[in-house]
């Protein structure tokens, strides 16, 4: 049983963003299909999945397309009891529920003012006052999540949820835009984007160069805050240190170096990826790591 799962550029759909978390990290099995969003090619690309038109959409193995983020989160709840993407407890999956559902409706302020961006943090950013009303209620949901579920620190009802899911984009807006939270969720909000599977995202779209960049703005930037700068870059050739790549177990046809030693991967996206958070592929770490112990 394997799911397509049609997604947009990922540095910058939050939806899509949402979409993925809920196979990746329930560790559901899929397919990802890329739909442009920045190259025009949107409308033609969702034409199999009609009268599904945004992204993320889902098509079931039988072939049933499903759209909207919670309806898809519902759905896979359903199949896969199992996977536990709700909390457990009554009162903490009513009320996890609850707040995936206003995160769908709500919050038009912050996500307008504040389209999520996951290359760089913005210096100097003022939000309105209808985006600071958001930020507040948000806030308050959070609080009354964890009074539900009595998780003082960590995810919202102690185990890993939906709930968390469906904030994930939004703990990117408060970092990236450096948005006025409390010192308890912003410390919830890196945990969120510290999140292996949330790194891999992000490292995915940086391997995509955007001219002009979407969303700019006339601010001063500084580094994103999870993991180091990287060190590594993309070098000519085929020769490296491991003869298959780490991911596929492919020939290699793309290589990195990373501290004056050289790896393959089967291919440039592979390579790009890794360059961009080599930190967060455990595969690679592994690999480089016993090769450097040995």
């Amino acid at each position: 049983m394997t799911y397509d799962l049609f997604i947009g550029d990922r540095l910058f759909s939050s939806w899509s963003m949402r979409g993925w978390l809920m196979l990746e990290k329930f560790g559901l099995p899929y397919r990802s299909n890329m739909i442009g969003l920045y190259s025009g090619t949107m409308a033609e690309d969702m034409k199999p999945l009609a009268p599904a038109r945004l992204v993320p959409a889902l098509r079931l193995p039988d072939g049933t397309a499903v759209g909207e983020s919670l309806a898809m989160a519902e759905t896979l709840a359903e199949l896969h009891p199992e996977a536990g993407l709700w909390p457990e407890d009554p009162a903490a999956r009513a009320t996890a529920r609850w707040l995936c559902a206003e995160m769908v409706a709500g919050f038009g302020a912050l996500r307008g003012q504040c389209p999520m961006q996951l290359k760089q943090c913005w210096q100097g950013f003022v939000p309105s006052s209808e985006t600071r009303t958001d930020l507040a209620r948000i806030e308050t949901l959070w609080a009354h999540a964890r009074d539900v579920s009595g998780a003082d620190t960590g995810r919202l009802f102690g185990r890993y949820s939906l709930a968390d899911v469906f904030y994930t984009p939004v703990a990117a807006r408060i970092i990236g835009y450096g948005l006025p939270v409390s010192d308890a969720s912003r410390e919830y909000c890196l945990e969120l984007l510290s999140d292996g599977p949330v790194r891999q995202w992000r490292a995915m779209g940086l391997t995509v160069e955007y001219d002009p960049f979407p969303y700019p703005m006339d601010l001063q930037s500084e580094p994103w805050p999870i993991g180091d700068t990287s060190q590594a870059k993309a070098v000519n050739g085929t020769t490296s240190i491991n003869d298959t790549c780490p991911y596929s177990g492919k020939a290699i046809t793309a290589v990195l170096e990373l501290d004056g030693q050289r790896w393959g991967f089967c291919n440039s996206f592979c390579r790009d990826k890794t360059v961009a958070d080599p930190g967060a592929w455990p595969k690679f770490t592994e690999m480089t790591r016993a090769v450097n112990d040995s």
